[in-house]
């Protein structure tokens, strides 16, 4: 039976690369470990305060940059994340330009994705407790709101809308590959918003995700002239942004009263379809953080 959901407390959650959690004015810093039953995240997690908003930050990789895209454990991410409290995510993650006009340095707060991953668990559901929830919209329309006024205030261009395209990686695509992405409309690739989004939704957390262009994909002919050098000048311009775009945006988020009015929050109000006395309590029992609300 579906329970009443009880508003609480906005903490945002950030899942970024190295230097995002390093934001001034952070502080009561501290890491630790978090247990989920779907084994361990990809590393501690930092907690800590800005201006009165709680902040989780996990590191998608790995401190050092240790996991690689197919290997991340994305069920004890989000897991994790939801057994600490976190209500909002900022995915910040670093992405080639399918499109001429997204440029290096390209901040875009992408509202759809093209899931082409193969290798990855991609529910908390499974046999024993079926779920089927809706992903037509896959980030957060008020959440994307509140990234756009904060990227404003401190002047950081975002592009509001586009798609993202995840592959499998860790290899980048072939050019055939790539021109077809382009002629399906999409904006971004990258190897890692699948399905850390799809989790999200499932675990009723508000998503969105922060594309960060770092050099365009290699469709284009000045792709090949890239350098290792330019794109790591990039991402650190690119981090240097995203922190001050978490400081923008944390008290946007402390301000939040209610329950999300897209949904978010409520998300497995009717996706159960495992009728009460058929689940396996044992299923329901690694679902509690994700989905205790709804199982009781």
């Amino acid at each position: 039976m579906v329970t009443n959901h009880t508003s609480v407390p906005s903490v945002l959650g950030i899942i970024g690369g190295s230097g995002i959690y390093d934001v001034e004015g952070l502080s009561d810093v501290h890491w630790e470990a978090v247990n989920t039953p779907f084994g361990a995240p990809s590393d501690e997690l930092m907690f800590g305060n800005l201006d009165g908003q709680q902040i989780v930050f996990l590191p998608r990789h790995g401190r050092g940059h240790r996991v690689p895209p197919s290997e991340l454990n994305f069920q004890a991410n989000i897991d994790a994340l939801k057994r600490s409290g976190v209500t909002e995510i900022l995915s910040l993650s670093a992405v080639g330009s399918l499109r001429e006009d997204f440029q290096p340095g390209t901040f875009i707060i992408v509202d759809q994705f093209i899931d082409r991953t193969f290798a990855r668990v991609k529910s908390f559901f499974e046999t024993g407790l079926v779920a089927h929830v809706s992903m037509a919209d896959p980030v957060c329309r008020r959440l994307g709101d509140c990234i756009e006024d904060a990227a404003g205030e401190i002047g950081i261009e975002a592009v509001r809308g586009g798609t993202y395209l995840v592959m499998e990686g860790p290899q980048f695509s072939s050019r055939a590959e790539s021109e077809l992405y382009r002629s399906w409309g999409c904006s971004v690739i990258g190897m890692t918003n699948m399905p850390e989004a799809k989790l999200a939704r499932e675990a009723e957390i508000c998503y969105a995700t922060v594309a960060m262009v770092t050099d365009f994909d290699c469709w284009h002919d000045d792709h090949d002239a890239v350098t290792v050098d330019q794109v790591i000048k990039v991402l650190f311009e690119n981090a240097d942004r995203g922190r001050a775009l978490v400081q923008a945006l944390a008290p946007r988020l402390s301000a939040r009263t209610s329950v999300c009015e897209q949904g978010c929050h409520t998300s497995l109000d009717n996706a159960l379809i495992t009728a009460p006395d058929a689940r396996d309590p044992s299923v329901a029992e690694r679902l509690q953080a994700v989905a205790g609300r709804v199982l009781g």
